[in-house]
């Protein structure tokens, strides 16, 4: 059985740059409805006491976006703020580095890799990523064909362990059915299965040979695959906190023994494979049989 430190000291480090955002809009004739999401939950570091988008949109006339690259470029030129917010926390506390969830600054702009690595090296930390990509865009090949390529970009950028995450996978079948069972989706097996149900969608006729060069460049590498988290279910929960501790190398904390003993445990699989599929499709996805 795979070591697993449930119970440990964690901190949270909130790198949002600002919760409080509006991040929804529809427009509807000459009336604009803007939707705010607001969350929050105590975080040991806050960026927000160094820089507010806020304020950087209003001092630079920039949109969400862009101001969210000029904060992750504040935060790398004054990364010494950050450093020393870390420092008391570092020797004896699991670190959890919240990041926005903007896709460009992770596979179009080199702030949060430079942020990353600046950490690694000077407090040497040893760090996983965690990619989360909604388990709905599985029912759309298209979409799903995209977040492939996101996940592939982000690995390829960032270049650290990296998990990429089938997120609320109880809501799977929410937006109609799975073509294929779900190892097809976390396994990212034979993407040519995928071109018949890409075909019957007219909106992407004219761009057929182009998603099929992509599905090619994606199995050329082979490195994307997907976990699953239902982040309601406690056994889901432990299971992804299984897999990031082998892959940032916490699972050896504390464990005594020689380099072979060490590498049995680096190189055994998983004994929880069944539950990352078999076990969550009969839990979540409904069969033929019962419709």
């Amino acid at each position: 059985m795979m070591p697993c430190r449930i119970l440990r000291r964690i901190m949270s480090v909130c790198l949002h740059i600002e919760i409080k955002l509006f991040v929804f809009y529809a427009i509807t004739g000459t009336v604009m409805f803007f939707l705010t999401i607001e969350y929050r939950y105590e975080c040991a570091v806050n960026i927000e006491d160094l820089v507010k988008l806020s304020d950087v949109m209003v001092e630079h006339s920039l949109g969400p976006n862009g101001g969210l690259v000029y904060c992750m470029d504040y935060l790398e030129k004054n990364i010494d703020w950050l450093e020393s917010k870390l420092k008391p926390l570092v020797k004896d506390h699991y670190l959890l580095f919240d990041f926005p969830g903007q896709v460009e600054l992770f596979f179009l702009h080199s702030n949060a890799k430079n942020v990353i690595f600046k950490l690694m090296k000077k407090m040497n930390l040893r760090l996983t990523v965690v990619h989360l990509v909604d388990a709905h865009l599985c029912c759309d090949p298209g979409k799903y064909v995209s977040a492939l390529l996101l996940s592939l970009s982000t690995m390829l950028h960032l270049e650290l362990p990296h998990i990429n995450v089938l997120s609320k996978i109880d809501l799977v079948e929410s937006y109609g059915k799975l073509a294929f069972n779900l190892d097809f989706y976390t396994d990212v097996q034979d993407l040519s299965y995928l071109q018949y149900h890409l075909d019957q969608d007219p909106r992407g006729e004219k761009f057929r040979k182009l998603t099929k060069e992509l599905c090619g460049v994606i199995e050329d590498y082979s490195l994307v695959n997907f976990t699953t988290l239902d982040i309601q279910d406690k056994e889901s929960v432990g299971n992804l906190v299984k897999l990031i501790d082998k892959s940032n190398g916490y699972i050896f904390a504390g464990i005594e023994g020689s380099v072979v003993e060490f590498s049995k445990i680096a190189a055994a699989p998983l004994d929880w494979d069944y539950y990352r599929t078999a076990a969550v499709q009969e839990k979540y996805m409904k069969d033929d049989d019962d419709d």
